[in-house]
């Protein structure tokens, strides 16, 4: 039998997951910094949570969910992405009757059914923020100072914020109906996504990666051009406030992401750099949602972000990562010392030193050779004599250097040096 991982999925193996570690921790830190609580949901929903919250306009409902019926006769989906699942948590568990604004953040893993690339796959992970309860553009300025914040400690570089708004209820609609007219006479020379897009969602022809340079997707009308006095002054607003916090920005009427629920500010942080430019992230405001799902009328302003592709770029920008790291100290023992050999190395774990002892009845050579494979940073060799003496010689496997040591002081020195 010639078992694999499904198509489109990968195993993390432990020498990378330091640098999820790292990242996912660096990411709690900083939403923390900005009181985001997390929030976990299930892995899987009925399937009406995202048709009704992501959209059957979106390609991600109409092509790339993974739904099944269980037992019960239920249609269930894999979770596609995060935010419809966060706001069935927000209405079903009262999160609308706490003190608002209600400020959410989640790190898990999603499913589509998608063509895979560099970086994507069909079972991925992402980050992200939700922030409930605020129609202000200082919200959409504070979602996206944290992830400015994120990336500066990250390191990142060559990326480029773009923003945008896709206008509101009162507005996009007659906008929509003038992109239609313009599209409809020419809309036979863009691909076919963009013609299976005209009806359903003709918006996301404009940020078609295929037809990008189409001049009749350039010249297409913008709903920037077109927004309501309530979503101009919002639009407004928010640039002074970027302005205000020192970010850079360009503005792009094309950004106008993939998701249905979507209204007035969106935005992405795209990647200069060469080899992997592309989107990192993107979010924005979706005001409508939650009275979607059965809530009472609730702004809403979010993101998310791909874990592989924001580790794709650290890479690709050689920022570096935490790797493997050996432990402090192996202990070297012979079959009767062997069990103390444990309990010292219970007591060092005790202390909060990663330490690790002979678990394969190895030969003496082969123990020495087992701690060099594992960059251990100190060793030591527990025989009759030092368990008599009670002393020790510790050995630094970088240099060879050795200090002879009472058991009794062994995890004080190692922890202060």
């Amino acid at each position: 039998m010639d078992l694999k991982a499904p198509r489109g999925t990968r195993d993390i193996l432990p020498v990378e997951t330091p640098a999820w570690q790292y990242v996912e921790q660096s990411f709690s830190s900083v939403c923390d910094r900005f009181s985001f609580q997390e929030i976990r949901v299930p892995t899987f929903e009925q399937t009406e949570l995202f048709q009704r919250g992501v959209g059957d306009t979106t390609d991600i409902v109409q092509k790339e969910m993974y739904t099944f019926e269980d037992k019960g006769g239920r249609s269930m989906t894999l979770r596609p992405e995060g935010t419809a699942g966060v706001v069935r948590a927000y209405l079903e568990n009262g999160l609308s009757s706490e003190p608002s604004p209600q400020k959410l953040y989640y790190i898990l893993n999603s499913f589509r059914y998608e063509k895979m690339g560099k970086g994507r796959y069909r079972e991925f992970n992402q980050m992200g923020c939700e922030l409930f309860g605020s129609e202000e553009p200082t919200a959409d300025a504070e979602i996206i100072s944290l992830l400015f914040l994120f990336f500066r400690e990250l390191g990142l570089k060559e990326i480029n914020l773009k923003i945008n708004s896709i206008g509101c209820p009162k507005c996009k609609p007659a906008y929509l109906d003038q992109l239609r007219e313009y599209l409809r006479p020419q809309i036979h020379e863009l691909c076919e996504n963009c013609q299976d897009r005209f009806e359903r969602n003709p918006m996301r022809i404009l940020d078609c990666k295929e037809d990008a340079e189409n001049e009749i997707v350039k010249n297409a009308p913008l709903q920037l051009e077109h927004l309501c006095s309530e979503c101009e002054e919002h639009f407004a607003s928010l640039c002074a406030e970027l302005d205000n916090l020192g970010f850079q920005y360009e503005i792009d009427g094309h950004i106008v992401r993939g998701l249905d629920y979507y209204s007035r500010t969106v935005f992405e942080f795209i990647s200069n750099n060469v080899g992997t430019q592309g989107t990192i992230c993107g979010g924005g405001r979706y005001d409508g949602l939650i009275e979607e799902l059965g809530g009472l009328p609730t702004p809403a302003v979010g993101f998310a972000l791909g874990v592989e592709r924001l580790l794709m770029e650290l890479n690709s920008q050689n920022i570096v990562l935490p790797s493997v790291k050996g432990p402090d100290i192996y202990i070297v023992s012979f079959p009767d010392t062997i069990n103390q050999a444990a309990k010292i190395c219970f007591e060092l774990r005790n202390n909060k030193i990663k330490a690790e002892n002979n678990l394969n009845a190895r030969s003496f050579r082969a123990q020495m050779k087992y701690a060099d494979r594992i960059q251990a940073k100190y060793l030591v060799v527990l025989g009759e004599d030092e368990l008599k003496t009670e002393k020790v010689s510790l050995k630094r496997m970088s240099d060879g250097e050795e200090i002879e040591l009472d058991l009794a002081d062994l995890a004080e020195y190692i922890k202060n040096n």
